[in-house]
């Protein structure tokens, strides 16, 4: 089982662990980068020249691809980040890791279709907002028919293995409304802003890329409600917005994670007490009050799945599967 990175460690023991952990099996690239930097003095020494909450290595190895780092091996990565560090010091200062996959979507829309609509989707941590719109791609979960927009395929397709009794709907979920909080919205419209999220996708992941601007064009073409601010400062006056005829629904992936303990309280106190439903994606720790059914084999992932604070699936963090706990 993956588990998370320790923010307060020491650089080279933030790195190694991200190295072995989190890059391993997932980008060749990170991995031998982030081992290289942790057995480096040099370059551990301007890493940590930065705030500790920013010397995460998928920030710094975003910013550093941002401002045009190449790809090869750590050697050439050294010599290049030694030579442009101000620009990249600059960038991981000023930037998030604020990753916006779409295909997560494929994690919501079972869960979505749990819940009777119209729907009021309101996420949280929405960065560009690609996620508010389960309803305008499509997806193939294996054993079931395709399952399309109401106005035809979609250019985004996404794929998601499933197993468990996976409730895989026959038509989309009814969205009437779609909204998003973000400490610092991005706006797919902006090239440095897109230029951003790209590099955000981790170097191997193609797939990931292309899609990324694929769903960019549909966000585009009808920009999202986006309200910059905490989240917990917004969520009550946000929600109020949303038409009393729909459900709504606040959710998030991979969000309160960055909260503190009382914020995450806070949350969990303001959301519970809104209309509607809440459905999480979130690593096994971030919400103790969420029953963790380990009886049920995860197939290596922490996050959970949960619908008003009761889980429901265990999902793969970029919505490449989805298993479902039965009799929640």
């Amino acid at each position: 089982m993956r588990t998370s990175v320790d923010s307060n460690a020491p650089t080279a023991e933030r790195y190694r662990s991200f190295a072995e952990v989190e890059a391993r099996g997932m980008s060749a690239t990170y991995e031998a980068w982030a081992l290289g930097l942790a057995d480096d003095p040099g370059t551990i020494a301007l890493v940590d020249e930065l705030p500790s909450a920013k010397r995460q290595p998928n920030l710094v190895f975003s910013a550093a691809r941002f401002q045009g780092a190449p790809l090869g091996p750590y050697a050439v990565f050294r010599d290049w980040l030694h030579a442009h560090w101000v620009e990249v010091r600059a960038t991981a200062e000023t930037h998030a890791t604020q990753t916006n996959e779409a295909a997560r979507c494929a994690l919501h829309v079972p869960a979505l279709a749990e819940i009777e609509g119209p729907l009021a989707l309101l996420e949280v941590g929405t960065s560009a907002g690609l996620c508010l719109y389960p309803d305008r791609y499509s997806y193939r979960y294996p054993g079931h028919p395709r399952l399309d927009p109401a106005d035809g395929p979609s250019e985004v397709v996404l794929d998601c293995a499933i197993a468990g009794p996976v409730p895989v709907p026959h038509r989309m979920p009814d969205v009437v409304w779609r909204a998003g909080i973000d400490l610092n919205p991005l706006d797919v419209t902006r090239p440095d802003d897109l230029a951003w999220l790209d590099a955000l996708v981790w170097p191997e992941h193609d797939d990931r890329r292309e899609r990324l601007r694929a769903a960019a064009g549909i966000a585009a073409a009808q920009p999202p409600r986006i309200v910059a601010g905490d989240l917990n400062a917004r969520l009550a006056a946000l929600a109020a917005e949303a038409p009393v005829d729909a459900t709504l629904v606040v959710f998030h992936t991979v969000v309160l994670m960055y909260l503190g303990e009382e914020g995450r309280r806070r949350f969990v106190e303001s959301v519970g007490a809104l209309p509607g439903h809440w459905l999480s994606v979130e690593p096994r720790t971030v919400l103790p009050s969420v029953r963790v059914r380990d009886d049920v084999a995860n197939d290596g992932t922490d996050l959970v799945l949960a619908i008003d604070g009761v889980q429901h699936a265990w999902a793969q963090p970029h919505g490449r599967a989805l298993t479902w706990v039965p009799n929640p």
